[in-house]
């Protein structure tokens, strides 16, 4: 349960109908395995300590004493269990019979909830047998004790504040007005569903939306457990679909007539994360609610979710490239629209060889295929100097060659040596100044260039480097336009490749493949027998361990321990947990001491999650301090 990590499981056990001795040793036994995962949370499926499907047995005595008898010794057997444990069962409160779900942990019933919703439609006839939840909770007696009855109960943890559980019931999630609404508003963190959905053809799908999308919409933790194996097939068959989401994405799934277990972490400190962040959530509906304290020591939860090592990749094939196809529609719509606006005649890129500016020059080119211009309004200036590399600089031109733009050279050597002469400069002095003349004088040139054509400047530069401040302030910083601004560095690899397999034109995609293949590099430094001499890469780290680190520094806001856990987990055998210390610092003392770089940033399109546009989703003083962070990173 440490860094807000949470095990839970959902699991649908083998029952008979009315039988509900048998069907509690069949929950015990669910109980036990998910409390041998490690699991904090159980959620079993809707009256499965009788079983759904038991019609008017649901008017016997005999049932609902049985009922009541199991549920004392399911209670009993969560005893000594560090895990919650909801079971569904029938109980009689107050002259009426209740659907309800129990909630036990440690050897009590901690509370009950009773259904809301009661459907009596379709094969559903749950009003011939069951009331409505009572509009104000009480006290109901089981075994003897007093235990809180309503549909209004919060059970809080006193050692993880984030972890609040409220129960609804199958219908209850497919009303519009569902009483997770007001359990979300109320402070839960986690809704539990007990479940008895019959399968028909497609309802697998439907489920799957609604449980989806209640997460996402009330960003929640959402478990849902469903009835399955046992239950009576006179008129239905049901399948044990059992689905745990987290603010709009599965986490783990049982199939349709699968094994009927699924177990993952749920992480609650995103969940607080975006419910502080998103300041249209609303926290105000309480009144009413009783909440039901539990205490459960903390535990180091051990991570078996998915974490993704490229995060703004998605794994799926199709998805990653309908993704990349939609941000490319969203920077050249972006271009198009600033074209258009200043009446520019061309459009003004500098071209190196390199994935940023290859990536920039087709958007740049897509843009005026939308304008229905021709291309070679594009002018794509190449620029070599001290560390122009042959490979670099044929790869640009035969770029610029295959998609038909306009293509300028402007050699800068005798500029940036006269610039050197002016300060008094050595040119053998391989320092900063050495490399930053060189950007300046490249972005000066550009400027010049647009305003000798009536053009715009197209900016390169993409957000890793903005995030580390790897780029020249006023030199490849700075431009009219930057159409790279919100795209990582991992997701532009992703991107270009994408466009390359789409090509009918061998020739540029063969030109596209090569640049993947070339080292990143500003190429500042004077090459080593025509090779690449400064790679980035050795310079500050790899830029998959920064766009991770990136992601969850800026998306969610996690402390600097919690993302090295993650870290760890994710690129767990490829970088030693010391490498990962090693560039989370970096990225750390980078990000703090660049932001003056990100404060006077030219308009550029957002095209995820994760910006640092000052106008936008980051605001952050340019002089604030890192040692907060770094100091817990070095605990």
């Amino acid at each position: 349960m440490f860094n807000g990590f949470i095990k839970v499981a959902a699991a649908t056990p083998h029952i008979r109908v009315a039988d509900c001795p048998g069907n509690a040793k069949a929950l015990q036994r669910v109980m036990r395995a998910a409390h041998g995962d490690n699991a904090r949370l159980l959620i079993t499926p809707e009256l499965a300590v009788t079983g759904y499907t038991c019609s008017d047995l649901f008017f016997q005595d005999a049932l609902l004493k049985s009922a009541e008898a199991a549920l004392l010794l399911l209670a009993e057997t969560s005893l000594g269990q560090d895990m919650i444990t909801i079971v569904g069962l029938p109980l009689r409160y107050h002259g009426k019979l209740y659907n309800c779900a129990a909630v036990l942990y440690q050897g009590k019933i901690l509370g009950v909830v009773p259904k809301a919703n009661i459907p009596n439609y379709g094969e559903f006839y749950e009003v011939r047998h069951f009331a409505k939840a009572p509009e104000e909770n009480g006290e109901i007696r089981i075994g003897g004790a007093a235990v809180p009855f309503g549909s209004k109960l919060l059970f809080c943890s006193d050692e993880m504040p984030a972890f609040k559980l409220a129960i609804e019931i199958c219908e209850d999630l497919w009303i519009g007005n569902a009483p997770s609404v007001s359990h979300a508003a109320a402070g839960a963190t986690i809704i539990a569903n007990l479940s008895a959905s019959n399968e028909i053809v497609t309802k697998d799908a439907f489920r799957r939306t609604l449980v989806v999308s209640q997460s996402a919409k009330l960003v929640t933790g959402y478990i849902y457990a469903d009835a399955g194996d046992g239950e009576s097939t006179t008129d239905l068959v049901f399948s044990g679909h059992n689905i745990i989401a987290q603010n709009g994405t599965i986490l783990a799934e049982s199939k349709p007539f699968g094994p009927g277990y699924a177990v993952t972490e749920l992480d609650l400190e995103a969940l607080a994360h975006d419910r502080r962040r998103i300041t249209t959530y609303g926290a105000e509906a309480s009144e009413g609610y009783l909440s039901v304290p539990f205490s459960m020591p903390l535990t180091r939860t051990q991570i078996t979710r998915a974490v993704a090592r490229h995060p703004f990749i998605p794994d799926n094939e199709t998805l990653r490239g309908e993704r990349c196809d939609l941000i490319l529609s969203i920077q050249s719509a972006g271009l198009k629209k600033r074209l258009e606006h200043t009446g520019s005649k061309t459009a003004v890129i500098g071209v190196s060889g390199g994935l940023d500016s290859t990536l920039a020059l087709l958007v740049t080119a897509r843009a005026m295929d939308l304008l229905n211009r021709p291309r070679t309004d594009v002018l794509a200036v190449t620029m070599p100097c001290f560390g122009t590399t042959k490979r670099t600089r044929c790869n640009a031109g035969a770029l610029c060659d295959a998609l038909g733009v306009t293509l300028r050279e402007i050699d800068i050597t005798d500029a940036v040596r006269q610039h050197f002469s002016d300060l008094g400069h050595d040119e053998s002095d391989l320092d900063v100044l050495y490399e930053n003349a060189q950007a300046r004088e490249r972005t000066q040139v550009l400027m010049d260039v647009a305003n000798q054509t009536g053009g715009l400047v197209v900016g390169t530069g993409d957000l890793s480097e903005l995030a580390l401040g790897f780029a020249t302030y006023n030199g490849d910083h700075m431009s009219m336009y930057a159409v790279n601004a919100s795209v990582p560095k991992t997701l532009i690899r992703h991107i270009i490749r994408y466009y390359a397999e789409r090509l009918t034109d061998d020739s540029l995609a063969r030109v596209l493949l090569d640049i993947l293949d070339t080292p990143v590099s500003p190429e500042l430094l004077p090459a080593v027998d025509g090779n690449i001499a400064q790679k980035t890469e050795e310079l500050v780290g790899p830029y998959e361990l920064h766009d991770f680190f990136l992601y969850y520094v800026l998306r969610w806001g996690f402390a600097p321990a919690k993302i090295r856990r993650l870290a760890n987990h994710a690129f767990a055998g490829e970088y030693a947990p010391e490498e990962i210390d090693r560039y989370l610092a970096v990225f750390y003392r980078r990000f703090f001491a660049q932001q003056f770089k990100r404060s006077c940033l030219p308009d550029g399109p957002k095209v995820g999650t994760v910006t640092l546009s000052p106008r936008g989703d980051w605001r952050m003083p340019s002089d604030a301090a890192a040692r907060v962070w770094l100091e817990e990173l070095s605990l």
